[in-house]
């Protein structure tokens, strides 16, 4: 804790640089990429709220080659919602090049779908898909010939309410992944709402007059079936149910077991913490993170994990509606989180923009975590004059200096054009040792954005070492948590880095959920400012039971794997 108090106040207490240039690069290489891919929800313009969540990215190695690919879970139209243009899956060929081998998988799913996660149900090494859909639920299993099948019915799933987000995780510690869904509300297409008013504008109804939809938790039984927790549990109250948007599952209050956290729309958020085997009450009121530091519900729908104060405990942005702004709840203690969105500078940059899919990740490795947050509004009539915000939005794009995050609005040949943006995912898809993303829109192609801080032409002995990626694996028999969710990493360096003085420890985490309707890349990348390349580091990942792996003298620019065994 030390260590972590010096490190804190050297952060906060630090000048911003002189110069407001920043050293941030990306250029978009969709076009060379091979991701030909336009995304469905309902038509344009929006008429009806469920055109305009748009739909969730999955990065998954499914054919186990060791790099990431991707699955586009995609969406239909009011004239149809089972039968839209289908999933896509784009295997990861390398130079972020992909190649759409979808009809090859046999996956020919059409259903509106939203949301995706990616996980080892049945523990047999292979990573298989949940997809959160308008209507009944999906599950594809992995058969591991570079195939998938519906196994839906058969693994007791396929709820048929209205799912957004997904989730994976150990929750009961016996080592398989249960699953935690968000469902929004209950839509009939035939009869919808009549339209609403937004300041002073006739707009789409919703969420608000709508039924809210209770969220779904199952357990994983270990033998490819689960049994729903939902009620039992307390995450699902019937008479409580609020519009379930997102999901961030990790052990927030420092006790050794995974809370839930669920971002919702129009609504207080929920903080779940178990309290005993399969039952949790709801602590995001008495904790703080259930409004913000003015005490109002707002309309989460991003969520980033990251400890931006240095106190070795995770820390939540949510992203929310314009003409409020995004929330940084710094944790505490474990137990108490507070406001500090002004204090970080990310208060006022977000106020006229809709914010969706959101992400920490040190993309110019200067020893500290920046941000991205996608964004764009959900009616199409927004303009700075109407609504005091513009129905395409730039992706805000913040730069760590110091203590405060500041607005980038171009970096390298990216120019962070205006979208009407939902999602995005992160992972080092080219694996050089930075941190690209794949951008979703509504109604959008997709697009590639390239990480130019590693050239990616350069030869590899001619690269910055100034990166670590570290990629936890439970390769223990019978162990479906392989990609360690609720896992805790830990770097730390004698060397001076770019921000610190003496030691440096960073710590990043493998959380359950995603962005935003997504999930997360199941590897931990560190920025090591300026490090010598011969200097050496110190490794620990804490896996979700508390054990502790350590490794000594690691090198820089290197993804190291760590493997638990029995």
């Amino acid at each position: 804790m030390m260590v972590a108090a010096v490190v804190l106040a050297t952060l906060l207490t630090q000048a911003a640089p002189q110069s407001q240039s920043t050293t941030l690069a990306f250029t978009d290489v969709t076009s060379e990429s091979g991701l030909v891919c336009t995304l469905t929800s309902g038509a344009m313009p929006s008429t009806q709220i469920l055109e305009v969540k748009g739909g969730g990215l999955a990065v998954i190695d499914y054919d186990l080659d060791g790099d990431l690919d991707l699955f586009v879970p995609n969406g239909a139209t009011l004239a149809d919602v089972e039968h839209g243009p289908g999933a896509r899956l784009y295997r990861n060929d390398g130079a972020l090049r992909f190649t759409d081998v979808t009809k090859a998988t046999g996956i020919t799913h059409t259903r509106w779908s939203f949301g995706a996660a990616v996980g080892d149900i049945d523990a047999d090494g292979k990573d298989d898909l949940y997809i959160a859909c308008f209507g009944p639920d999906v599950l594809l299993r992995n058969r591991g010939d570079g195939s998938f099948e519906d196994i839906t019915a058969r693994a007791g799933l396929g709820d048929p309410r209205w799912g957004t987000s997904a989730a994976f995780a150990d929750l009961d510690g016996d080592g398989d992944l249960d699953l935690y869904v968000c469902n929004y509300l209950e839509f009939d297409p035939a009869h919808p709402q009549p339209p609403s008013s937004f300041k002073g504008e006739a707009v789409l109804a919703g969420p608000r007059g709508y039924r809210a939809a209770a969220d779904s938790l199952y357990e994983n039984r270990g033998d490819g079936t689960f049994l729903d927790r939902s009620v039992s549990s307390g995450v699902a109250d019937p008479s409580k149910a609020r519009y379930g948007l997102n999901v961030a599952i990790l052990d927030f209050t420092g006790d050794g077991v995974q809370d839930i956290f669920v971002g919702n729309d129009s609504q207080a958020n929920n903080l779940f913490v178990r309290e005993s085997a399969w039952i949790y009450r709801d602590d995001g009121l008495r904790s703080g993170v259930a409004v913000n530091g003015e005490g109002s519900e707002q309309a989460t729908m991003g969520i980033a994990v990251a400890d931006l104060d240095g106190n070795a405990r995770p820390d939540l942005l949510t992203t929310n509606f314009s003409s409020d702004t995004n929330t940084l709840h710094l944790n505490l203690d474990g137990r108490n989180f507070d406001d500090r969105t002004n204090q970080f500078g990310l208060g006022a940059p977000s106020r006229s923009l809709v914010g969706w899919g959101a992400g920490f990740f040190d993309f110019d490795h200067d020893a500290d975590e920046d941000l991205l947050v996608v964004n764009g509004h959900v009616y199409p009539s927004a303009t700075k004059t109407s609504m005091d915000s513009e129905y395409a939005q730039r992706p805000l794009l913040m730069e760590r200096r110091g203590g405060r995050f500041h607005a980038v609005r171009e970096a390298g040949a990216w120019k962070c054009e205006p979208h009407v943006d939902r999602t995005a995912v992160f992972a080092d898809f080219d694996q050089d040792g930075d941190v690209d993303f794949v951008i979703a829109g509504l109604n959008e192609p997709l697009r590639v954005i390239r990480n130019d801080h590693i050239s990616g032409t350069a030869p590899t002995e001619d690269r910055p070492h100034d990166w670590l990626t570290v990629i936890p694996r439970d390769l223990r028999k019978g162990v479906g948590n392989r990609h360690a969710v609720g896992a805790e990493i830990t770097v730390t360096s004698t060397a001076p880095s770019a921000n610190t003085q003496g030691t440096a420890v960073q710590r990043r985490w493998i959380v359950g959920g995603g962005p935003f309707e997504s999930n997360h890349a199941p590897e931990a990348h560190f920025g090591l400012g300026s490090l010598e390349t011969s200097a050496l580091l110190e490794v620990a990942v804490r896996f979700p039971d508390g054990v502790v792996i350590k490794r000594s003298a690691v090198a820089p620019g290197t993804r190291l794997v760590f493997e638990r065994r029995d």
